[in-house]
């Protein structure tokens, strides 16, 4: 078996070349559409200054890079393999004796690094600036005011309505949020200087309302008094307490697993964050399906009408590839699909996929 390190590094040397560089341009591009969306945005608002839409374009697109790491890494595979060929410099080494599992090889090794890369540096930064980011837009582009945590202290839920401020905790809670058990409401004022408190054994959301059972109230200095039955009114919904969860965008790959325990320890469904979790897991093996992909499309040399094929074929799969991910994490959070299957699906059809058409085209 004919080995060449030094034609291998040089492959490598222009996949990662090729990929650094259509990274920046989609990138590039992406910025200027969010940088223009959001100085609409902030010019919309009084006395928002525009750097405001710069600050804001900048934090968000680490998570957008993290959206087009998959797509970089297809493209630059497959400029990468298309100038070779039409340089004839795959020509040689296949008359050589080097077939094209062989210099596939170190390109899927440099891809699945990529990968780790993604999940363990390049995730965990656009977490934080993902976070930061949903700060200032709620700070200065409007919002509810309404933010929920789940920590191992339990549920923390912060909502807001016509000016007075309630912050709530309760040690457990149903999984689709709207009842409570042990549970605490901090009342604020408008200006969040204490007001009072209600402790309750459970509480209950029930017509625009929590329906608080077996509580002890005090309101402002006042010694506390039970009550049997009490309320605060409350826009929130079953629906609009499952939506203020953590984005997953703001959670790291790295903090998921503690999440996850957080939450199932205090009674909500994790499915959708082990499915994101699982997601992260796999990345290494989409981008060597994205190698393999690239390659069925870019290998044989052709006239310019197949030059123009491969391009629309290859990003017409790389789409397709997104867009079933999405579907199957769809069905999975709803249930329809275990986890492991909801997360690793799109990487193994992509992976075989890419397989099945050089086994096909390729000889040896």
């Amino acid at each position: 078996m004919l080995r060449s390190p030094t034609l291998y590094a040089y492959i490598v040397r222009q996949f990662l070349f090729w990929f650094l560089a259509v990274l920046l341009v989609l990138s590039s591009v992406i910025a200027v559409f969010e940088f223009v969306e959001f100085v609409r945005q902030v010019s919309s608002i009084p006395d928002l200054p525009v750097s405001l839409a710069f600050t804001l374009a900048a934090f968000k697109l680490p998570s957008d890079v993290e959206i087009l790491f998959h797509f970089a890494v297809l493209i630059a595979a497959m400029v990468t393999f298309w100038r070779m060929t039409r340089s004839r410099e795959l020509v040689v080494a296949r008359a050589a004796g080097l077939s094209a599992w062989q210099f596939l090889a170190p390109v899927i090794a440099a891809a699945m690094v990529l990968g780790v890369v993604k999940i363990t540096v390049v995730n965990p930064i656009s977490a934080a600036m993902y976070s930061r980011f949903e700060r200032l837009d709620l700070d200065f582009l409007g919002g509810t005011g309404d933010v929920m945590k789940v920590a191992k202290t339990g549920f923390w839920l912060r909502q807001k309505d016509e000016g007075e401020i309630v912050v709530i905790h309760a040690e457990t809670v149903s999984s689709n949020g709207d009842e409570l058990q042990n549970a605490m409401f901090l009342l604020l004022n408008p200006d969040e200087t204490y007001r009072g408190r209600i402790d309750a054994a459970s509480a209950h959301l029930q017509d625009g309302k929590w329906v608080i059972n077996d509580a002890w109230v005090m309101n402002g200095e006042q010694p506390a008094q039970h009550v049997d039955t009490t309320s605060i009114p409350s826009s929130l919904t079953r629906n609009s307490i499952q939506e203020r969860f953590a984005s997953q965008q703001t959670i790291s790959f790295w903090d998921l697993p503690d999440y996850i325990r957080n939450l199932e320890a205090t009674g909500f469904s994790s499915t959708r964050y082990r499915i994101a979790y699982q997601s992260l897991l796999s990345q290494p093996l989409l981008m060597a399906a994205m190698i393999l992909v690239a390659a069925a499309f870019s290998l044989r040399p052709g006239r310019r009408v197949d030059t123009v094929l491969m391009i629309v074929g290859a990003i017409v799969t790389g789409f397709s590839i997104f867009v079933l991910g999405d579907i199957v994490a769809a069905l999975g959070r709803q249930g329809s699909l275990p986890v492991p299957m909801a997360a690793w699906a799109t990487s193994g059809v992509a992976l075989m996929f890419g397989v099945a058409v050089l086994l096909h085209l390729e000889d040896g």
